[in-house]
């Protein structure tokens, strides 16, 4: 189900919202797993103010957990969260920044294949054995697939390679893809750094392909629904089984990372999506990647917590 609002750019009056006390912040850090709250996290850079408590809320969170030095100072985050049924950006911090995109840059790959299919006159198709291709690149993250389908669709543009997904999207979209840059492919060990997008490009993607603003926005969906381990949803204990996640992570000795659509069930039976999107970056690689990695993702997983306990108390979520 998907519910249309206004896009993610367009300013908005603030609504009301419920207003943070002492005992409800502390209650968000209890009530998800000891792991998550006190994992590794990081806060840095200047952001732009949203009007929202839940800005506030996670402003108050990564800097407790600053506090107690469990973020290192070569690291920098941005984090984007968009309510549909409000209208409403809730929290915008660094979110025009450039990052690495690491696998995240899939589901725009995917994109890319579609616009480049509508731009063939028939020369390009979506078969079943391009689907397989594309399940495997974003539902099991298969390197070695991702650069098929950046060879394939550059073999219908001008044959540069990954700078042909970014030139396509941008042609087609360029007040979506605004800090993206695609200039390599992924390579086996997935060691990809140069690849860039911001928090704010994978908001604006997410909100257009939910609202089927895209072409072949219902199979982008699809895709990016098939259940795997998120850094969103599984290991949050507060986020029950019914919720639905349509999400990308990525990972890199330089970057933990997710994005992705959280489609909540209300308690009134209506549905109450919205728009995730966290990310940790730091300049070099990380020496002990299973380490860095597993804490930073427990750290967004922690992140997810606070959004989702912030969205239950808007809406009445399940």
């Amino acid at each position: 189900m998907k519910s249309n609002g206004t896009p993610p750019d367009v300013p908005l009056p603030p609504e009301p919202f419920w207003r943070p006390t002492r005992r409800g912040f502390l209650t968000a850090l209890v009530a998800c797993p000891a792991a998550l709250c006190w994992g590794s996290t990081a806060f840095a850079g200047k952001h732009h103010r949203s009007s929202s408590s839940l800005q506030t809320e996670l402003e108050l969170l990564l800097k407790r957990l600053q506090r107690r030095g469990l973020i290192h100072r070569g690291e920098e985050t941005s984090w984007s969260v968009y309510d549909f049924t409000t209208r409403a950006k809730l929290v915008s911090i660094n979110e025009d920044t450039p990052r690495q995109a690491a696998s995240m840059i899939k589901p725009f790959i995917a994109q890319a294949f579609f616009f480049a299919v509508e731009d063939s006159n028939g020369k390009l198709s979506y078969t079943p054995a391009v689907r397989r291709t594309m399940e495997r690149m974003i539902r099991r993250s298969d390197n070695l697939a991702a650069d098929r389908m950046i060879r394939l669709i550059s073999e219908h543009e001008t044959h540069s390679g990954a700078r042909d997904v970014e030139h396509i999207l941008k042609r087609h979209a360029p007040g979506i893809f605004r800090q993206t840059r695609i200039v390599e492919e992924i390579p086996p060990d997935g060691r990809t750094y140069r690849n860039e997008a911001s928090a704010h490009d994978y908001s604006r993607f997410l909100f257009a392909l939910w609202n089927d603003q895209l072409p072949y926005a219902d199979e982008v969906r699809d895709l990016m629904g098939l259940p795997n381990r998120d850094r969103i949803s599984s290991g949050v204990r507060v986020i029950p089984a019914s919720v639905e996640v349509y999400d990308k992570t990525g990972s890199t000795a330089r970057l933990c990372g997710d994005m992705g659509i959280v489609d909540a069930p209300g308690r009134n039976g209506r549905s109450y999506p919205y728009i995730f999107v966290g990310i940790i970056e730091r300049s070099s690689s990380a020496k002990d990647y299973g380490r860095w990695i597993t804490r930073r993702s427990n750290a967004i997983r922690a992140v997810s917590t606070l959004v989702y306990l912030d969205m239950k108390r808007r809406h009445n979520l399940v």
